[in-house]
């Protein structure tokens, strides 16, 4: 039936385009014909399509399996207006009520309805499965199919079952579609829903309007701020991986005079949709958000995708960066990378089965490789999703713009090879690094791998170097990950021809975001610190200190001198804004220190970028008002801690604070109860003669005879007295 049908004159009639796009025409083609088929489509290709025009061309209904209620309301309300008839398309989901759900089964059994979006949840329902066994069905379809795989970034238990659902209610072809996957996911999705011999339709993930770049984070908010102020009345979303972030992130911004509003699951229903509304009309022009947010947006003109956090899996990555652009314009893909954000995803990971912790595991490896590679960022990317990207340098990511130098590595290639060879093909990249480097771990000793001749052969160079080593060995196919145990690497044919002729391969060391922040705003990366200034500044600190008989770190400490540095503050409130300042000490010390910035600004004609000074949000503890009422109340620090449900830890911060933005706390009668007043004078004698009040450095000069909390508490009654 597929082939004799004038497709092209139904798309006019149905949905008014003149030209299919990419696949679109051979999938619908295959569909028609009653194959199973399998698409892997980019986001913004036209998946919907490729079900939506064979269901109004067959006969019977057409159910479409989608996890995403918003999503369904949306596509059912679009092909509603394409049609004269109302019950062309329904959904059955949690959402409807019982006289609603009467009304779609009515549309269904009297033959008017084409399509009909159900929910996984709903279609495993008994009720269901006995209704759909009355009516023909064209095809199923089943939307987002990477959520069938433990591999994929969205996996639904549910979604396992819908094979076993389908064979209940009666044979009917299938058409599984999804926006990402890997070789192992496309490989679970087929298995899993039992069709590995159905026709393949992939198009390509290439992206070429898209700019990549991984950013260190080194002040990511400010960072922002200035990004954004670059681009003015320019949309654009931010993913953030905490609730409270998105929060904090959405008010910053705001009051830096960005338009922006949060975006999260924890809000009500309401507010998320008219924030989601405010974006779409453009009455904003920011979003913040968790990765709730997004899914089924189709803003064409979002013109950058800032990962404040970097994302679990690279799938989730590609699907949240595929936001940016979709009109074709360029769309810039912002990452903030530390690898303290790894270790905190792999925190949230602890207590989950150990299998679904190996998986989490190993997309993070994923992730990480990326962040921290330097070669073309598309090209890694692409490789991930099974396909080649031939060109050497794209022009539009950060590692292709700014190229690290090469040097050639076919000993080191050749090391690895050899290596992976003599442990059969049986283990992963990290147990092969730490063969290399001579880490007799665990699993190393277990294996006896610490016996082998290769054992620390490749100890001159670190662990980072030789998982770079391996990653350019995968992206050039000398090397792959085994699809069903994966991460076990293995050697392809063209690995075994470059062990008989090896061949020159250029290397390029990873990039190291762990490098100090001078160095990095050398690279231009972060604002540079006026260093002139900041001598100045240092040396009127110093004098401050001298009049008031203090050490300089009480009066200002080195960030907040830094921070003058970069933004030039010229009045009290400016001053107030820099970084642990506050207005009680800008008032008390700021007089001097404004009029010589001032100065300074002028003599050297500065273009002092005014709405650059990042004004922070006031600390708006809510513990705050609670803290300081029951201080003055002199209650126990132990039980004002369980009252608000905080960690002694946590209230000893709150108070940092409260003291460090320039509030004075009185807490002598809870020290006098804890350290004497020796004690106490020896303690405030080292703050007052110390060059810093680093706390690590206090605990070494005292060789542990205080605790960390004394000193902590020691040092707010120091700041309180003498700093506010």
């Amino acid at each position: 039936m597929g082939s004799d049908i004038d497709l092209q004159s139904k798309l006019k009639t149905f949905f008014g385009f003149d030209h299919f796009k990419g696949n679109q025409e051979a999938i619908i083609r295959n569909v028609l014909a009653g194959n199973n088929t399998f698409v892997l489509m980019p986001t913004g290709g036209g998946k919907s399509l490729c079900y939506q025009l064979p269901a109004l061309i067959l006969e019977g209904t057409a159910i479409v399996i989608s996890p995403l209620i918003a999503l369904m309301k949306n596509q059912v309300d679009a092909m509603r207006a394409f049609s004269s008839t109302e019950g062309i398309a329904h959904f059955l989901n949690s959402s409807l009520t019982k006289n609603e759900i009467l009304q779609v089964k009515e549309d269904i059994l009297a033959g008017r309805t084409k399509l009909l979006y159900v929910a996984p949840e709903s279609l495993t329902k008994e009720s269901s499965v006995e209704f759909l066994k009355k009516i023909r069905i064209s095809f199923f379809a089943v939307d987002e199919a990477h959520c069938i795989s433990e591999w994929g970034h969205d996996f639904r238990t549910e979604y396992r079952k819908i094979r076993p659902i389908v064979e209940q209610i009666g044979k009917a072809p299938i058409i599984a579609l999804t926006a990402t996957a890997t070789p192992k996911v496309q490989h679970d999705i087929q298995k899993n829903l039992n069709m590995l011999e159905a026709e393949v339709f992939k198009s390509s993930f290439n992206r070429s309007n898209l700019y990549y770049e991984v950013r260190p984070k080194n002040d990511p908010t400010k960072d922002i701020i200035k990004y954004i102020k670059g681009l003015p009345g320019v949309s654009g979303i931010i993913y953030c991986l905490s609730r409270k972030k998105v929060e904090e992130l959405a008010e910053v911004l705001r009051i830096n005079g960005i338009k922006a509003e949060a975006y999260h699951a924890g809000m009500d229903a309401a507010t998320r949709s008219a924030n989601q509304d405010k974006f779409l009309l453009e009455e904003i022009d920011v979003i913040v958000a968790t990765i709730a947010f997004g899914m089924g947006i189709d803003k064409p003109d979002v013109r950058f995708v800032i990962h404040y956090n970097i994302p679990k899996s690279l799938e989730g990555y590609y699907q949240e960066t595929g936001r940016a652009g979709r009109d074709g314009g360029e769309g810039a893909c912002i990452t903030y990378y530390s690898f303290k954000d790894i270790q905190k995803l792999e925190k949230f990971m602890q207590g989950r089965p150990i299998a679904e912790q190996e998986i989490g595991k190993q997309l993070l490896l994923e992730t990480v490789s990326y962040a921290e590679t330097s070669m073309c960022r598309r090209k890694v990317l692409l490789h991930y999703f099974g396909e080649e990207f031939e060109t050497e340098n794209c022009g539009c990511c950060d590692n292709c713009l700014y190229p690290r130098k090469e040097f050639e590595g076919q000993e080191y290639v050749l090391d690895t090879l050899q290596l992976i060879t003599e442990v059969k093909e049986k283990f992963k990249i990290e147990h092969l690094v730490n063969i290399l480097t001579g880490e007799a771990d665990s699993a190393v000793k277990a294996y006896r791998h610490d016996k082998l001749e290769m054992f620390g052969a490749g100890s001159e160079k670190n662990k980072q170097f030789w998982t770079m080593v391996f990653r350019r060995s995968l992206i050039s196919n000398l090397i792959e990950k085994d699809i069903e145990q994966y991460g076990v690497i293995k050697i392809t044919k063209k690995g075994l021809d470059f062990i008989e002729n090896p061949k020159d391969f250029m290397l390029m060391e990873d990039r190291n975001f762990e490098e100090s922040e001078e160095k990095i705003q050398e690279k231009g990366g972060v604002s540079a610190l006026d260093t002139t200034l900041f001598a100045i500044l240092k040396d009127l600190r110093k004098k401050i200190a001298k009049t008031n008989n203090l050490p300089p770190y009480v009066i200002f400490q080195d960030p907040s001198l830094e921070d003058m540095c970069t933004n030039y503050p010229v009045t009290l409130e400016e001053l107030a804004n820099i970084q642990g300042v506050g207005m009680g000490k800008a008032q008390k010390y700021g007089k001097e220190v404004l009029e010589i910035i001032k100065q300074y600004v002028e003599d050297n004609e500065i273009e002092r970028a005014q709405d650059m000074v990042v004004k922070t949000v006031a600390n708006k503890s809510k513990f705050k008002v609670y803290i300081i009422q029951n201080i003055d109340r002199q209650i126990d620090l132990e039980d004002i801690a369980s009252t608000q449900g905080l960690t002694y830890e946590e209230l000893i911060k709150e108070m940092e604070a409260i003291v460090f933005s320039g509030t004075k706390l009185n807490i002598d009668y809870y020290i006098n109860k804890i350290l004497d007043e020796d004690q106490q004078n020896e303690i405030f004698d080292y703050f007052m003669e110390a060059q810093t009040d680093n706390i690590s450095e206090a605990f070494d000069e005292f060789d542990g005879e205080y605790p960390e909390e004394d000193l902590r508490l020691m040092r707010l009654k120091f700041h309180s007295k003498h700093g506010n």
